[in-house]
């Protein structure tokens, strides 16, 4: 199994499990058993996810199901601080500043990931990556843009720019402007 404790992003989920787990002990006794349990857990499994995307080849799927734990520990958080469970603003706003840049972390692993960075275990799934023919898409998809560019500054005779009266509000929300 791979070493994970010198990972920063297993330290930060390490330190969210702990903080936590005082943080919940000052918990009311309902809210403690309910939201609580809720909290604890959902830290427990991020740390558990973590690790297990270390020792994984391909972590891709991994660090996923790691984003969507983060956000449904986000949205806890939120309850909790909306039902003013947690001891005063300062215990919730530290527990969200650790949430928040642990999925920075996990956005920067998944990122490394995709390009194929990952001390060389990660596989290239970008669609920009040369490796699989992705030069031939990305040149494909450069040549449609092109195609589509030079279609929208053509002036027709209605006095339109791409579909934009002169002077009015585009698709996009800007006013289109002779050249």
């Amino acid at each position: 199994m791979a070493r994970t404790e010198h990972l920063p992003i297993y330290k930060a989920s390490y330190d969210l499990c702990s903080y936590l787990e005082h943080v919940v002990h000052g918990f009311s006794r309902y809210h403690k058993y309910t939201l609580g349990t809720d909290l604890r857990d959902a830290a427990r499994r991020a740390l558990k996810l973590v690790v297990r995307a270390n020792a994984q080849r391909d972590r891709v799927a991994t660090l996923l199901e790691l984003r969507e734990q983060l956000e449904e520990l986000k949205v806890l958080l939120r309850l909790g601080q909306d039902l003013k469970v947690f001891s005063g603003f300062s215990a919730f706003e530290h527990a969200i500043t650790q949430v928040v840049e642990l999925a920075k972390q996990n956005e920067g692993w998944l990122k490394s990931q995709r390009q194929g960075q990952g001390r060389g275990l990660g596989t290239p799934t970008d669609e920009n990556s040369t490796a699989g023919g992705g030069a031939r898409r990305r040149e494909a998809v450069i040549a449609s843009q092109r195609r589509t560019w030079s279609a929208n500054e053509q002036q027709d005779d209605m006095g339109s720019i791409g579909g934009c009266a002169l002077g009015g509000p585009c698709r996009d929300g800007f006013l289109a402007s002779r050249a």
